[in-house]
């Protein structure tokens, strides 16, 4: 069998963060960044998994054998070994015909690993269309969270998310074109683990969890058929005030950019990574004389 190649979207929660995984409506982006897996059958009785960074920088290079995995018999040295030998393992208990010989897997990656884009979900969803299973079920068996960045990793295009009877259900979108010129994405350089926000999330949920839901719903969609950038801009606001008001932390622009003319939301995970900015004039020179050098138009991001 030849070398098989595989690819994945990195992904921006816009919407719906945290409340996305009690059935609200997300709406998220795929990025023009994501990761590749090439793997090719190895004839050596062992497997080897090399990661590359967006700098074609080796950040893991492990040997083992792909068959003591499947028995769980394999011993890992780091976190990073634990992690992979879980997913590989995970792959082989949903698919057992792709595991009968050793593989020399690589990843390539298009975006720095501290930019919170997806190196896990592309994994998981490369990962899955190697070995044919599910790609929201090898998710689950692993790192867990609603699937959205799943979704992203295949979609061709913005899209709503939402968990129906725990089910995934995906339509896809278009972004008002009204908006895309005022809209920039600044990195914090703030890595957030998403397991660890979500865990949080889930200790401190409102009482009042389906009325938050309803609005968050009413926002996304208002968002989708907006026609003027000021609407945009009112709905970025209300949509941080409840976020704000259900995690008990105070909204990035508050915190960070109280002077900003124009709006900042946080993306995915609150506290780090991505925010979206949004004004009228170009934002960068503000963000560099603040210290933040990463500052992307919607073009350079966005699919």
């Amino acid at each position: 069998m030849d070398t098989q190649t595989f690819y994945s979207h990195g992904k921006l929660l816009i919407t719906g963060e945290y409340l996305v995984l009690d059935g609200a409506k997300a709406l998220a982006m795929p990025c023009r960044f994501g990761q590749h897996l090439k793997v090719t059958p190895s004839s050596n009785q062992s497997s080897r998994w090399i990661s590359y960074t967006h700098q074609k920088e080796v950040w893991l290079d492990i040997e083992f054998d792909l068959l003591s995995i499947t028995k769980q018999k394999t011993e890992s040295k780091s976190d990073l070994e634990t992690r992979l030998f879980q997913i590989l393992y995970e792959a082989f208990q949903l698919n057992p015909e792709i595991f009968t010989q050793n593989y020399r897997f690589e990843t390539h990656l298009e975006f720095p690993r501290d930019w919170g884009l997806g190196t896990s979900s592309t994994l998981i969803a490369n990962i899955a269309k190697w070995a044919n299973v599910n790609p929201y079920e090898l998710l689950a068996k692993t790192f867990g969270g609603s699937g959205y960045d799943v979704a992203c990793a295949e979609s061709g295009s913005a899209l709503i998310y939402q968990l129906q009877n725990q089910l995934p259900k995906v339509d896809l979108v278009e972004i008002p074109e009204v908006i895309k010129p005022h809209v920039y994405f600044v990195y914090l350089g703030q890595k957030q683990n998403s397991r660890s926000a979500i865990l949080n999330y889930r200790k401190n949920k409102p009482l009042q969890l389906a009325d938050y839901i309803s609005k968050t719903n009413e926002i996304t969609s208002e968002m989708l058929a907006v026609e003027s950038l000021e609407h945009f801009q009112s709905l970025i606001e209300s949509h941080e005030s409840l976020l704000s008001e259900i995690l008990q932390i105070e909204p990035v622009q508050k915190r960070l950019f109280p002077d900003f003319e124009g709006n900042i939301k946080s993306l995915g995970a609150w506290g780090g990574d991505f925010v979206m900015a949004v004004s009228k004039s170009n934002p960068k020179s503000y963000f560099e004389s603040k210290g933040y050098f990463t500052v992307l138009e919607y073009s350079d991001m966005a699919l």
